[in-house]
């Protein structure tokens, strides 16, 4: 491929964009998830969800879907590529793992999202794992002209070996901005999927993939410019091929790579203050192989080795047999989240073998705020109603994970998106399973079939919202027919409407009082002009005769107040100066009365997000 002359700036995610605009991708299937939700709006502000003349971008509500389809789309000869974020690599696992040894058509490259320090997700899990498990290659880019190349030889290295490659990105490298030489465009045709695979068995395949597709993989790695070795010396900071033996070497992937770029640079300004005269760097781009003759020279030409990556000592663990490696395992180095302070403080420390693993579980948790339900949620009088319910009570992954710390304590437990049925069912006593639509198509469906085959005992409630809230608002697809059809006792319970009847009541009755404040001020008006014409004596008696009378007509307006208050039985309660509206009785007995009774309950609340629609209940 031919370079073309302009390097213009982009950011690292829109590096990817092009990338996959000049692979000819035709085929863009997505779940929502950060860090990946921003990635996949570049396509879909383009096509609008539609098929364009270049190509098509969905969003789906479950990864190991989303792959499948891509699959049936490589077999058939067109590009295709998936976005998913770390934990949806999970799902996608089953087809993924047998696709390798089945084979593909054309290029097919799954980005993976993932996110060290958990900013918008449940863990830090690493994907680059999954290259090991499936034995598929995995590209770690550095910055956005590494992203680009690094997807543009994707889709080749896909092709070559018939095996989908993984592409693991982080929010780090979609932030960062950076040159990119684009190259010329790919065109089609595009390999279809080969049916002689099927003359060969299970076993054979797998041999066969051994004997001559894992080869070109190892080979790819040890060759690849995206694996490159970088030296310094106090007499020359350019990147260069300087020989000899070194002290101290860094190994580094992914965005970390730029943050050792960063702080040896730094580092090499005052060199006379460093005890170690040379630092080498070696920048791995392709992590899976990884390039172990590469690596094995660059142990032998330094004295230690440290491993900067994020999340997990995925390199490390690899390589610390041959001694002297340092990073996550030594303590040198935090586990998750790399920061420029932490290599800076690994640095300094290297002379220590092992450093004491501190616990820095609550390390700035004084100076962070914990993300909670929004202030404004249709549902946070369910999340404080449930919240004195003496049952167990299974979360999900949506933003009812986010009521089970303090203050709401609402929801106990919550292990994945789409869980909440499955847990509540092994509840050794009934219980709930709060579970938002958008979970409930992407894989709580599967629990409520289990549930009803079963006879599980569980009371079910499906917080409506209609949007994917916790991701971008994409549309949920409207899966009560579907339930209905799984279990006949569903209810649907409209909260916004609900809260509607009440506020609409209390509105009548404020129209009322000021009526009457208006006809008070009336008869005030017509106490003044007779003030003016009688005895001050007269005067006070008739002003004592009109205090009395506001005092029965304000009586009157507050049992008014009070038999509203009555009749909707909704209380507001004033708590640390924060107005705090209570659920309504009629759904609280609801919940109540389905918990007491045997077997599975399905109740849909609808409620609309407010974060995503305007007015007082949109």
């Amino acid at each position: 491929m031919k370079e073309k002359k302009e390097a213009l700036e982009y950011t690292g995610f829109q590096a990817l964009y092009l990338a996959a605009l000049d692979s000819d991708v035709s085929f863009i299937t997505g779940v929502p998830g950060y860090p990946v939700t921003s990635l996949m709006e570049l396509f879909l502000r383009i096509t609008g969800g539609r098929i364009t003349g270049d190509y098509s971008a969905r969003w789906f509500t479950n990864e190991k879907v989303a792959l499948e389809t891509a699959l049936g789309s490589s077999v058939s000869g067109r590009r295709t590529l998936v976005l998913v974020k770390h934990v949806g690599m999970n799902l996608l696992s089953d087809p993924l793992i047998t696709s390798v040894t089945h084979t593909i058509g054309a290029g097919l490259v799954i980005i993976a999202g993932d996110d060290p320090g958990a900013k918008g997700s449940q863990n830090e899990q690493d994907s680059r794992w999954y290259g090991r498990i499936a034995e598929i290659a995995v590209f770690d880019p550095t910055s956005p002209d590494t992203a680009y190349r690094s997807l543009r030889r994707a889709y080749e290295l896909s092709e070559e070996t018939k095996t989908p490659v993984l592409l693991r990105v982080t929010a780090g490298l979609e932030k960062t901005k950076g040159k990119v030489n684009r190259l010329q465009k790919s065109s089609a045709p595009h390999p279809e999927f080969d049916r002689e695979i099927w003359k060969k068995r299970m076993v054979e395949k797998h041999r066969l993939f051994h004997f001559r597709t894992y080869p070109l993989l190892e080979e790819e790695a040890e060759n690849t410019d995206l694996n490159e070795v970088r030296k310094r010396t106090a007499e020359n900071t350019a990147d260069g091929s300087v020989s000899g033996h070194g002290y101290l070497g860094i190994i580094s992937s992914g965005f970390t790579s730029s943050i050792v770029e960063e702080i040896l640079s730094k580092q090499n300004k005052f060199r006379a203050e460093v005890s170690y005269p040379e630092v080498s760097h070696l920048s791995l781009g392709l992590v899976n192989p990884l390039p172990l003759e590469k690596i094995k020279d660059f142990l032998k030409s330094n004295q230690k080795v440290l491993v900067a990556e994020e999340s997990e000592p995925f390199i490390e663990e690899q390589i610390r047999i041959a001694g002297k490696v340092y990073g996550k395992k030594t303590g040198h180095l935090p586990y998750g989240q790399v920061r420029p302070e932490d290599l800076e403080f690994a640095l300094e420390h290297i002379e220590e073998e092992i450093l004491k693993l501190e616990d820095t579980t609550s390390l700035g948790a004084e100076n962070k705020k914990r993300v909670g339900i929004c202030d404004n949620c249709a549902y946070l009088p369910l999340y404080r109603f449930l919240s004195t319910l003496d049952v167990r009570i299974a979360g999900d992954m949506g933003c009812s994970v986010r009521s089970a710390p303090e203050p709401l304590v609402a929801v106990d437990v919550s292990f994945a998106l789409g869980s909440a049925i499955s847990v509540a069912c092994g509840f050794e006593k009934k219980g709930i399973a709060v579970i938002g639509d958008f979970a409930l198509a992407h894989s709580g469906i599967l629990g409520l079939l289990s549930a009803a085959n079963t006879g599980c005992n569980v009371l079910v409630l499906v917080l409506q919202n209609e949007v994917a809230a916790m991701t971008g608002g994409q549309a949920v697809p409207d899966l009560r027919k579907v339930v209905e059809a799984i279990t006949s006792d569903v209810f649907v319970f409209d909260i916004d409407a609900s809260e509607k009847e009440v506020v609409d009541e209390t509105q009548k009755i404020t129209d009322e009082t000021e009526e009457q404040a208006d006809i008070t001020g009336e008869v005030t008006d017509k106490v003044e002009e007779v003030a003016n014409k009688i005895e001050v004596e007269e005067v006070a008696n008739k002003i004592e005769v009109e205090e009395v009378a506001n005092k029965i007509e304000v009586e009157e307006v507050a049992n008014k107040i009070e038999k509203l208050t009555d009749k909707a039985k909704n209380e507001i309660k004033v708590e640390n100066g924060i107005e705090k509206l209570l659920l309504t009785p009629k759904l609280s007995e609801l919940i109540q009365a389905k918990l007491a009774l045997p077997g599975l309950s399905v109740i849909f609340i609808k409620g609309k997000c407010r974060k995503y629609c305007s007015g007082t209940f949109c």
